[in-house]
This record gives structure tokens, C-alpha cells and sequence, in this order.
């Protein structure tokens, strides 16, 4: 398995990005989207990336450019191999990198981590209904809409919806 795209590549998450995550995750224009409310702490990111070097069920890797550059992360939560689903996250936080194909080739690497290395049969997702740059990579990705979370998602005074996307492991496809 490679963890190298023409764009981007992965790597491990180490503590000497969570000064970069918490500087994206102050900025109003990145968090918008993400599950993150407010900004962060130092302390508040180094309790979290404690807490991820713990967990068994979230595999997260740094998203890096051919150059070195860190732009942001991707990463599987909830990893279930009984099951064999996980759910993805990702965010470029490098406001620089947005709309510039380096997300698209992130899930594609961990679509292959997922799948080949993993076994999973399905990788899920939700996003924010209004989301439509988001919505365009996954699509891209091979993602397809399963559902709507109704009113699953509050800010900025109101309800939004919250799409449900999959994607099943190519190899097992139902024909």
C-alpha cells in the first residue's frame, strides 16, 4: 500500500502538528464546517492527541504535501472489524491547499488503507447539507448519499441536515 498521491502523501500525526491544529481550528472559515465549535486549546488538542494514542477504534494520519508542507489530516473513526465500516474525517486546514484536488487524493489514500489493509467492506461519512465543496470531493471519492440526518446539526441559530454518504469496498461489490 502507498501513502503517496501525486499531490499529497500521508503520515503519522505526531505532537508537533497540534500547534498547526489549533491554530486552523481558531480560524471561523476552517472550523465551519468541522465538528469543532470553538477554538482550541494547546491543552485542550494534547489531552485530545493523548487520548487518540490510547484508542484502538480511530486510525488518523497527517496530510502532508510532496514538499513536506502540512495542510491537514484524514482519518478513520469508529473502526469496527467485526462489522468491518469505519467513518471518515478529514479537513484541510491550510486554507492555501482548498479546492485543490489535495483532499480528493487524501480519502483516495485512505479509501486503500481501508480497504486493502483494514478489510473493511464500507467507509461512511455525514456532512453538512450546504457543504457543497465537500459533497463534490466524496462524490469524486466514489461516495454515494444513503440518507439525510434530518435537523441533525445546529449552528449559527438553525438546523441543518446532515447527508449520510458510503462507500463499499470495490472488491466486494454486489454485482
Amino acid at each position: 500500500m502507498t501513502f503517496e498521491e501525486k499531490r499529497v502523501r500521508l503520515r503519522a500525526l505526531e505532537r508537533s502538528d497540534l500547534s498547526a491544529c489549533v491554530k486552523w481550528i481558531g480560524d471561523s472559515e476552517v472550523r465551519e464546517f468541522l465538528m469543532f465549535r470553538y477554538p482550541m486549546s494547546m491543552a485542550e488538542e494534547e489531552r485530545w492527541f493523548d487520548n487518540y494514542l490510547k484508542s484502538s477504534t480511530d486510525r488518523i494520519f497527517a496530510i502532508e504535501t510532496k514538499d513536506g508542507k502540512y495542510i491537514g489530516n484524514v482519518g478513520l473513526h469508529r473502526i469496527d472489524l467485526y462489522d468491518r465500516h469505519a467513518e471518515l474525517g478529514v479537513f484541510i486546514g491550510d486554507k492555501a491547499f482548498w479546492s485543490k484536488g489535495c483532499g480528493t487524493e487524501a480519502i483516495m489514500l485512505m479509501l486503500d488503507f481501508a480497504f486493502a489493509e483494514l478489510n473493511l467492506h464500507k467507509v461512511y461519512l455525514h456532512h453538512q447539507a450546504h457543504n457543497a465543496r465537500a459533497r463534490k470531493c466524496y462524490e469524486k471519492c466514489g461516495f454515494v448519499e444513503e440518507g439525510i440526518l434530518k435537523d441533525h446539526i445546529f449552528r449559527n441559530g438553525k438546523y441543518i441536515d446532515a447527508p449520510v454518504m458510503g462507500i463499499i469496498n470495490p472488491r466486494e461489490r454486489k454485482k
